[in-house]
This record gives structure tokens, sequence and C-alpha cells, in this order.
């Protein structure tokens, strides 16, 4: 019996060693230490007289800016306090200046893949789908209520203003059927029902859905860069750069001047000026006896303890936090304040 035992010890271990050998044992060759004999090799180069495809990085590393106010303290700063749409799905149609747009907050990379999907189940599949610009053009279709045109539109997909947001733009365009291939793309929309039938229908389809998860890895830098940075200069007080127009920037401001701690006191569309008070939000609700005996907050005056200055340069839009007489409240102050002003732009 102790022979036996012995024997069948000796083949586990025989087992076990033929086991971790692996594939050596069999004359094959390990290759899951390759990776680290891997070398960068040449981007891809489409030859010229081939159609160009969108080609980039599948996992960009972004570049860490190395002036930064924030490097030069150990203070911990305060978390800014959760967006009321970070946990929900929020979409819905604006419109500013005779520009109408889907507003979904998530960001590009997430909605790119959901509108081409969207589309193609209503039946209008994409004619060109280019994801460095945001572009999806439409093949042409008809209406049953237009037996006289073709249709198609062209959807432009960016970064929104609001943090992780979408937006989605449609121009529509109709020619008479058999002139199809002479057809240009107008700036504008040839028929304005036409556009708002389209982005409510895709609007809705979006808000119906349940699952994001979907991720297009191509599109990470969809539409382009951000609309809107906090640019921090080596010898300046930052500032948030806008590349909108005017009117679009101050209305984003004026609406986050009212949020997130900040409250309106008085403006001056003309010079750009907004005069807003700013005070800390508390996480502590009032108690019973201070709502009893501590008399109505909304009824205090506020006065001015900042200006917000909203000034053109260029195409572009820049703002700026000034102190109550406009003067200078230095980088690390100007910084925490503009990003609490910055988080709540729409």
């Amino acid at each position: 019996m102790k022979k036996m035992r012995t024997g069948i010890n000796i083949l586990v271990i025989s087992s076990l060693v033929i086991g971790l050998a692996g594939c050596n044992w069999l004359g094959l060759r390990d290759r899951s230490k390759d990776y680290l004999l891997a070398e960068e090799t040449e981007p891809t180069i489409v030859p010229a007289e081939m159609a160009p495809i969108s080609m980039g990085q599948l996992y960009p590393i972004p570049q860490i800016p190395v002036e930064s106010v924030e490097m030069e303290g150990f203070e911990v700063p305060r978390p800014q306090a959760a967006s009321v749409n970070t946990f929900e799905q929020l979409v819905k149609i604006q419109s500013i200046e005779g520009r109408r747009w889907i507003l979904i907050n998530i960001s590009p990379s997430e909605t790119w893949p959901r509108i081409r999907n969207l589309l193609n189940r209503n039946g209008i599949p994409s004619a060109k789908a280019e994801g460095s610009t945001g572009i999806i053009e439409t093949v042409w279709v008809t209406f049953n209520s237009d037996e006289e045109n073709s249709h198609r539109f062209r959807f432009s997909i960016s970064p929104g203003v609001q943090l992780d947001s979408t937006e989605i733009t449609a121009v529509h365009q109709q020619v008479p059927r058999g002139s199809e291939e002479q057809a240009e793309w107008p700036e504008g929309s040839d028929t304005n029902q036409r556009e708002l039938d389209m982005l409510t229908m895709v609007a809705n389809e979006l808000a119906e859905a349940s699952n994001f998860a979907s991720v297009s890895l191509l599109a990470q830098k969809i539409g382009g860069e951000a609309k809107v940075q906090v640019i921090t200069p080596a010898a300046a007080d930052p500032f948030i750069l806008v590349k909108l127009g005017f009117d679009r920037a101050w209305a984003s401001i004026n609406y986050s001047a009212s949020r997130g701690g900040f409250a309106t006191v008085d403006q001056n569309r003309s010079e750009g000026l907004m005069y807003v008070n700013y005070t800390e939000e508390s996480d502590v609700e009032e108690g019973l006896f201070g709502r009893w005996f501590g008399g109505d907050s909304s009824s205090e005056i506020l006065e001015t303890n900042f200006r917000i200055l909203v000034h053109q340069v260029g195409p572009n839009v820049e703002v700026r936090m000034l102190g109550a007489e406009g003067e200078s409240l230095g980088q690390a102050e100007a910084l925490r304040l503009l990003k609490v002003l910055r988080s709540n732009m729409s």
C-alpha cells in the first residue's frame, strides 16, 4: 500500500511539472512576454490615390499642463458640488440666435454610435461618417408627403458647453428628383420644419434609450476640441476661453452666475460686466430653530463682492473674475472661482 501511494504522488508531481511547462514542453515557444519586446512603429500613411479615412491614436495620452497654480500649494480644495444632471440622462432641444441643437449630457464618443444606430433603424443610413469632424451625412431619401423632391440631412456632433455633454445640429436639404448628383450642401436648412422634425425624432429616441455603454474609441476627439477651456497663463491671471459668439457666451455665463453659490446683483451687457455675490455653499441644513428665529435668508440684500468680465477677443470670448472694485484676485483665488463658474455653464 505504501509503495502504491508513493507512485501516485510521483504521478501527481509529474502532471504538475508538465502543466507548468505548458507549451515549452511541447516544443512551442511561450509568447506571453513578447509585448515587452514590442517596438514603436511608424504611423500608417494612406496613399494619395486612395480616399482618406479618419485615423488616430486609439488610446491618446493627454498632455499634463506644466504651469498649474494648484501644483504650487498643498491645501486640499473643497470638492465641487455634484451637478443635478450628473446621474440622470438629460436630452433637450435648445435654440439661440436662430440656431437650434440637441443637448445631451453624455460625451460625444458615446453619442456618436447612438446617432448612427438610430438613423439606420429608421431607414436613413449614412452616406458619410467622419469622426474627426463629427459629421454624418445621410443618403437621399423620399417622403410620402413630397413626391417631387429628394431629401437628405447633415448632422454635426461636437462637445457641448456643459461638462461631459454633446451638441447635435442638423441641416436639411431638398432638391428635385433626378438632380441629386449636382447638389451642394447649403449653409442653412432648406426647410426649417423638416430640420425641427428630424431633431425632434433624434431627441426622442436618445431620451428613450437607457444603455449608453457603447463608446467609439475613434471618436474621442469628435467635433474638435472643447468649446470651453480654463486657461492658466504662466504670468497672468487665469480666464475661461469660450469658442463661441458673444451672445451665446453671455447667455451661458449669465445662467451659471446664478448657481453654485453665485447670485447676480446687477449686470451691464454693453460693457460685458456682471456684478455678483459669491457665498460658499453649505452642506449643513439649517436647523428648526434657525428657520424659526433666523429670519428669511431670501430677503437679505446681497452686496457685490466679485465682478465677471465677459469680452470678445477675435472670434472667441474671454471670461475673467475680478474683485468688487475691478482689482485682480490673484491666480489661486481667480482659478477657484472660475472653476465653479465653468462647472455650471450650459
